[in-house]
């Protein structure tokens, strides 16, 4: 989105990953509000936290009218996004596209599974401006309390993002913390920081007619966060505003590998004749102890 020069409305779409019904899908609606009344959500039906920036590719997908500019789809926050902009908004497409808000954050790791983070990456492959926000939760029940950081800040926010612009094809990732919004004075514009550990947590149960299932969960293990990134920014207290690329490519790793692997297979053969080496990730090491993450 280039920095906005001209009174034109903006046109907004609103989604997430936590469903139609979902209380932060309200406060996002409250947030976009404060810059347009033209304001549409695509949203899906049940909970798709998870989902990631996956498609429904072997099911139809139902698309329901749940009021005036307003739509339920039984599919994931991605598919929310597509439909939108490629059959309901296909005439006049969206200025902006805002997902959330989430309950919970979405930062370091999180972001790879976050259909939060995915519905605005469907927008920025669409071409649209998006930016995906969420709600750190920090173990508080009462909704209208969780949500009051971001109510309260996230206007004025969103309306200094739109001003400044960002380029084509990169999203924002915008996480509130914890706190009650008068505790948050800061804004930090940070990278995606990185957890030292996140282990699979499976916890058996047996239903009614004894059949097992299982709930999958996360234990997150970590170190104190890295100075400038989003989980440092929260465990400050602070506004995180991370700017995302749908570009994965680890380029400094890529020019390392051309160096060895570009050539002719023929090369490649003579240069394969060492056998039983083991292949392990390289670690990084930052030096300091470990402690287990509260919340």
């Amino acid at each position: 989105m280039a920095a906005r020069k001209s009174s034109k409305k903006l046109r907004i779409l609103v989604s997430n990953d936590d469903g139609i019904h979902a209380p932060g899908l309200a406060v996002a609606e409250k947030i976009a509000r404060t810059l347009s009344d033209d304001i549409w959500v695509v949203a899906p039906e049940t909970e798709q936290s998870g989902a990631s920036h996956s498609l429904t590719l072997t099911l139809p997908l139902r698309l329901r009218q749940a009021g005036p500019q307003r739509f339920a789809l039984s599919g994931t926050p991605t598919d929310c996004v597509m439909m939108a902009g490629i059959h309901i908004m296909k005439d006049q497409l969206p200025d902006l596209v805002i997902s959330g808000v989430n309950r919970g954050f979405n930062v370091a790791d999180d972001v790879t599974y976050s259909g939060t983070v995915a519905a605005a990456m469907e927008g920025a492959v669409l071409g649209i401006a998006s930016i995906a926000m969420s709600q750190a939760v920090g173990g508080r029940e009462d909704e209208a309390a969780i949500f009051a950081c971001a109510e309260k800040h996230g206007p004025p926010l969103l309306k200094r993002l739109v001003e400044i612009g960002w380029p084509e094809g990169v999203l924002l990732n915008v996480n509130f913390p914890p706190l009650p919004p008068s505790k948050v004075t800061r804004v930090v514009v940070s990278s995606q920081g990185q957890r030292d550990q996140s282990m699979l947590r499976l916890d058996e149960r047996v239903d009614a007619r004894g059949r097992t299932y299982f709930w999958v969960g996360f234990k997150r293990i970590f170190t104190d966060p890295e100075r400038g990134t989003d989980l440092h920014a929260i465990a400050e207290g602070c506004i995180s505003v991370t700017p995302l690329h749908m570009d994965l490519t680890e380029h400094r790793e890529r020019q390392r590998l051309s160096e060895h692997l570009e050539g002719s297979l023929a090369a490649l053969a003579r240069g394969s004749s060492k056998t039983g080496a083991a292949v392990k990730p390289r670690k990084k090491s930052s030096g300091r102890k470990r402690s287990v993450a509260k919340g």
